[in-house]
């Protein structure tokens, strides 16, 4: 049988999920793509992800492969797909994975890098039109305190005050290319770019910026909990709803559609 690989970029509002991967539940985004193949194809399909999201997590761009023997035009199996998907999951594009002789194309394993945006509202009242789509900070952030103390974290550190007790990680070191900060109006934008994330360490982080916002903590509070490798010092985890899963980078030579470098340019 030639099997060839597809790979889909899928976007989700993560709020009526029990996060990515499947479960006895059958409520993940993983499941109702996977049925959906189910029925555009009539056979089983399992299928691999650039990153599992947590409940209420959200994706711009997720990047998920599989394999299937299937010929089919490529737009069809957008159209077909977003044809059995619910409204809070959608198929943006799909491309077949380039041959590579001494590699083979993996969404996960052959990612160089992961971006995710964390959206906050800052207001003294929070707002229904952002529930379950910004984590809301009532007191006023200081962004250049929180950019400051971001700094610390640029470069390649031992993240273990940021990853939760659950996390399966082989390592706790990762290294940090980017934090930006930036903010319009009551909405803040903080991007984080990594070449690895820890179990809850976006969450873990933001909770840890906004306590230095606030003046809860000093400048330097971040530098300390990197050194002091306690999670029990850092802020608590800090809401799912403003997360989202940005942008997976790629080595060009996969030829795989790129999704925008910051989603919340207009921020």
């Amino acid at each position: 049988m030639n099997l060839k690989r597809l790979v889909l970029g899928v976007q989700y509002d993560g709020t009526p999920w029990h996060g990515w991967q499947t479960q006895l539940s059958g409520n993940t985004v993983q499941d109702r793509l996977q049925q959906a193949l189910f029925k555009f194809t009539q056979s089983d399909i399992t299928t691999h992800c650039a990153g599992r999201t947590d409940t209420g997590v959200h994706a711009i761009e997720q990047v998920v492969h599989f394999d299937t023997p299937l010929d089919r035009p490529i737009s069809s199996w957008v159209r077909g797909l977003n044809t059995h998907l619910p409204p809070s999951i959608a198929v943006r594009w799909a491309t077949v994975a380039r041959l590579d002789p001494q590699h083979e194309f993996h969404a996960r394993f052959s990612a160089r890098s992961r971006t995710y945006h964390y959206l906050l509202y800052n207001n003294p009242v929070r707002s229904p039109l952002w529930n379950d789509k910004a984590g809301w900070v009532f007191r006023p952030l200081d962004l250049d305190r929180m950019r400051e103390a971001a700094q610390s974290l640029i470069g390649t550190h031992d993240f273990t005050a940021f990853r939760s007790a659950d996390c399966q990680a082989k390592s706790p070191v990762k290294m940090m290319h980017e934090i930006a900060i930036t903010r319009r109006d009551d909405l803040i934008v903080i991007k984080l770019h990594a070449n690895a994330f820890l179990h809850h360490m976006v969450r873990n982080l933001v909770g840890s910026l906004i306590y230095v916002g606030t003046g809860r903590q000093p400048v330097d509070w971040l530098s300390e909990l990197i050194l002091q490798k306690d999670r029990h010092l850092a802020a608590p985890t800090f809401s799912p709803d403003g997360l989202y899963l940005a942008k997976i980078d790629y080595d060009p030579k996969w030829e795989l559609p790129q999704a925008p470098a910051q989603a919340f340019a207009h921020y």
